[in-house]
């Protein structure tokens, strides 16, 4: 029986828009002659099949060998990029700039050398304009090269000039660097731990930040210094829990493309995840109207084709805004509205199914499981909790597993799974301990719910109370907030001792708040 797999090229041909096939298509039969083209039948025969299936294809395609399979369908993959290069280049302008670089080259190693400066002159302007700084400088670096070896007649005022710019442009270049490669480790350190713990957690964080962030002079700092800065400072922020500078530094960031158009086409992704954290601190904070006009921006900008113009920012908007989406609902208490969201959510996961990250999968299924618990269909939320508790890699994210085991181990309470209650205690007692990770939240759950079999029924609703007023009394600590970001535990404890749904709650709540 044929092995069905995933393939990459395979994966590449079932992206291609109808266009692209056409543009392909011409671009291998510039040379007029294709009856010889094993890898033009190859394409044929995988673009008509649904799925990938290699013995399938070398029935299709006799002329293939086995032996020669591996062969062709790497031909294939780098025809196919090459057309694709060719398709996109007039939409990217620095896929242009490396173009015009490669001629330069060609033109430098036949003896024309002032062409060759010719060409790089005006690349290297429209690199400026554009702040490529990185291509600018390869062109720079070009220049120099032509310039110390051959008698141009321009090497007299050029030598200073390339000098200067040269090391001009590498001074933004080194500081950009420095900046972007501290903000990729803070995100780095945030996607693996989660928010601060304690005040030792705390106190790491912060010593690490302030020996790597470097000293500058914000006002004369180039637009990607200052993008990186407010990433850094964004992602720290987000780590110690300070979310009113999480906002700020975020704001900041998205100001910086809302001023300059240029920037926002050519960098329309960074303008989107700006926008993300600026909703992510306003959830956090809890200001419903600002994060409503924000999450307007991102939906309006979802329909911008000019800036949604391909996959990689399609699936960048609709990650942020349907994680926004359901953010809302739940500041709006609205979980049977966030139910009615999710079937849409798992098809749209399904089609970008391997272009999503697993961390947002599981983000994702954490907030899903936690829209069926507020709407009472506790055997739902056990479903997609499981999808977490079962993932593979526990140190991706291991906050949300933590608290995808203890909202699985409420849920098991509530759906009356006695049988597995017991289980569900002591297997999350041991993977926290493990992890090294309870904190007082997490204590008074588990102490809770280990004697509640042990009450009797006129105690139980004023043990919910007590456990409610013990919990409040944690919130108030800067390091015991953690756990309510990701389980809204009070909500649910009111619920219990109001004798009213989770729902009902959580509307209550919001509308004393408007």
């Amino acid at each position: 029986m044929a092995t069905v797999k995933s393939d990459p090229l395979f994966e590449l041909i079932k992206s291609l828009t109808k266009s692209e096939k056409r543009h392909f298509r011409l671009f291998v039969n510039r040379t007029g002659n294709t009856e010889d083209l094993k890898f033009i039948k190859l394409f044929d025969a995988m673009d008509s099949m649904k799925k990938y299936d290699d013995v399938t294809i070398l029935k299709k395609v006799q002329s293939i060998k086995k032996a020669q399979f591996s062969n062709q369908k790497a031909n294939l993959y780098k025809h196919i990029l090459a057309s694709l290069r060719q398709y996109h280049a007039g939409q990217n302008l620095d896929m242009q700039l490396r173009e015009n670089l490669d001629y330069a080259k060609v033109l430098y190693n036949k003896g024309f050398y002032k062409q060759a400066l010719k060409i790089l002159e005006r690349s290297k302007a429209v690199a400026k304009g554009n702040r490529y700084y990185t291509l600018r400088l390869e062109i720079l670096e070009f220049e120099k090269l032509i310039e110390s070896q051959y008698i141009t007649r321009s090497i007299e005022t050029r030598a200073e000039e390339l000098t200067k710019e040269i090391d001009e442009t590498g001074q933004v270049i080194a500081s950009a660097h420095q900046l972007s490669n501290l903000a990729l480790k803070l995100y780095g350190l945030y996607l693996k731990k989660g928010y601060v713990r304690n005040k030792d957690d705390f106190d790491k964080v912060k010593a690490y930040f302030e020996e790597r962030l470097p000293k500058v002079d914000f006002d004369k700092l180039s637009f990607y210094e200052r993008l990186y800065y407010h990433q850094t400072y964004v992602w720290y922020n987000y780590i110690i829990q300070d979310f009113p500078n999480c906002y700020r530094h975020a704001k900041y960031w998205c100001d910086l493309f809302r001023k300059d158009a240029v920037m926002r086409n050519k960098h329309p992704e960074q303008y989107i995840k700006g926008l993300h954290n600026c909703l992510s601190a306003l959830f956090h904070l809890q200001h419903y109207s600002k994060f409503c006009l924000v999450l307007e921006e991102v939906e309006n900008l979802s329909r911008n084709k000019t800036l949604i113009s391909d996959l990689n920012t399609e699936v960048l908007v609709f990650k942020f805004l349907y994680t926004a989406k359901i953010n809302k609902l739940f500041m709006e208490g609205r979980f049977d509205l966030g139910v009615e969201l999710v079937p849409e959510l798992l098809e749209k996961l399904e089609q970008y199914k391997g272009k999503i990250d697993p961390e947002r999968v599981l983000m994702f299924y954490y907030k899903i499981a936690s829209l069926y618990f507020g709407n009472g269909n506790y055997r739902k939320a056990i479903y997609f909790l499981n999808q977490i508790v079962y993932f593979k890699d526990v140190t991706l994210r291991e906050d949300i597993h933590c608290f995808a085991r203890i909202l699985n181990l409420i849920a098991h309470y509530e759906d009356g799974q006695d049988d597995q209650l017991e289980y569900q205690i002591k297997s999350t007692y041991h993977f926290l301990g493990r992890m090294n990770d309870q904190q007082g939240v997490q204590k008074e759950i588990f102490k809770f719910i280990r004697e509640v079999d042990r009450m009797t029924p006129d105690s139980v609703k004023d043990e919910f109370k007590a456990l409610h007023e013990r919990l409040t009394v944690l919130r108030l600590d800067i390091y015991e907030k953690r756990p309510f970001l990701y389980l809204d535990i009070l909500t649910w404890l009111e619920s219990k001792f109001e004798n009213k749904t989770t729902l009902e709650i959580g509307q209550e709540k919001f509308l004393s708040l408007k």
